[in-house]
């Protein structure tokens, strides 16, 4: 079990016993953070981002690191959410292995690994922390929460148990509950990862390490993320070369989106804990904002009080499918908030706010101007 801090992040505690929803507490717990722009005098431009599953904190390159950032089009001076302007704050989720406490942090009571005994983690943890987070940083009140794909659904946590927090909301890819099919793939990616022998009840090392499980779990992500239309455009039916051919296995990789599939999950199941994985990925089958406030979803999205809003879906996405960005735009609209709601037609389904970034960046970048 290992953590994978990026080298600017920065921490900030959470109150000394922070209660979970689902039962237990955290003892000296932490969120990960980078910031990228200036705070006002007046503190009333900051901008927080709330990541999808994988994402560390470091959205975008700065002096302290020049890394380019996971949202790197998007972030920086005169982009699309510019630091010229905003005070941007982007969060490592709980839960996670980037920085903020999570399954392969050190639990204090013990001095090893959580593990798997890591607390029952839920959206509303993470909600929690987060606002306690920005208030730490000095914002009572952001001028714009944004999230994207799983901080969609984090973000909407967020505004309903913290409404008096931020002003205006962009919701990229996100839901307010998770649907069935998201639910059985994301079944079957944890199912991948604990029937590896080498996860061995969530108690691996760096040498008996689930890397198939995760390979598996990584390669159906994938399939989800992306479309088949951009499948079939980027890859049709184009073989590997016999002399790039890694094995002799006759039911080994053939076609060259087998071996895009390998690449990618190869970079990843080494950057990723697998418990956090679990976690993560359970915590995002469990959500269900009505449930969590006690009502509907659309009742629930209807009591959160918004300024203005600006929903954005795919219409390629099958992970996060387009009638549940409609749906975050239409509840919140029924309890006065002006939105606007976008279905970009792009080929790479609900990975595209991190790949088609023009298209993006232009209604993002417009809607950050009128606030």
């Amino acid at each position: 079990m290992r953590e994978f801090i990026p080298p600017a992040a920065r921490f900030i505690d959470l109150p000394a016993e922070f209660a979970m929803r689902r039962g237990g507490r955290l003892t000296g717990a932490r969120i990960a953070y980078e910031t990228f722009g200036r705070l006002t005098p007046e503190r009333d431009n900051a901008v927080l981002i709330l990541t999808g599953l994988s994402p560390d904190a470091h959205a975008a390159s700065h002096p302290a690191d020049t890394d380019p950032g996971w949202w790197e089009a998007m972030v920086g001076p005169g982009k699309p959410v510019d630091t010229d302007r905003w005070y941007v704050i982007c969060l490592n989720s709980l839960g996670s292995c980037k920085g903020s406490t999570g399954p392969a942090s050190l639990d204090p009571s013990t001095g090893e690994p959580y593990g798997p005994g890591f607390p029952d983690l839920s959206m509303e943890d993470i909600a929690d922390a987060a606002a306690h987070t920005v208030r730490a940083l000095g914002v009572d009140r952001a001028a714009c929460v944004i999230g994207t794909s799983m901080g969609g659904m984090s973000s909407l946590s967020l505004l309903a148990r913290h409404p008096d927090l931020a002003r205006s909301h962009i919701n990229i890819c996100g839901a307010a509950s998770a649907l069935p099919f998201s639910i059985a793939i994301r079944s079957l990616q944890r199912e991948a990862i604990r029937c590896d022998p080498q996860w061995n009840q969530g108690r691996y090392d760096d040498v008996n390490y689930p890397r198939r499980g995760m390979f598996t779990a990584r390669k159906l992500g994938m399939m989800t993320y992306r479309s088949a239309l951009e499948w079939d455009d980027r890859f049709g039916r184009a073989r590997i070369a016999p002399e790039d051919r890694t094995d002799d296995d006759p039911f080994g990789h053939e076609f060259q989106v087998e071996g895009y599939l390998e690449r990618h999950a190869r970079r990843f199941a080494h950057r990723f804990d697998p418990n956090s994985y679990l976690c993560l990925s359970r915590c995002m089958d469990r959500f269900d904002l009505g449930e969590s406030c006690g009502g509907s979803t659309d009742e629930a999205l209807s009591r959160i009080r918004l300024e203005k809003a600006l929903v954005i879906g795919v219409e390629t996405d099958i992970l996060f499918p387009l009638r549940q960005q409609q749906q975050i735009a239409d509840g919140l609209a029924a309890g006065g908030t002006d939105v606007e709601f976008l279905a970009m037609d792009s080929p790479e389904g609900h990975d595209a706010f991190l790949i088609d970034t023009v298209r993006f960046g232009t209604p993002v970048s417009k809607f950050l101007t009128t606030l």
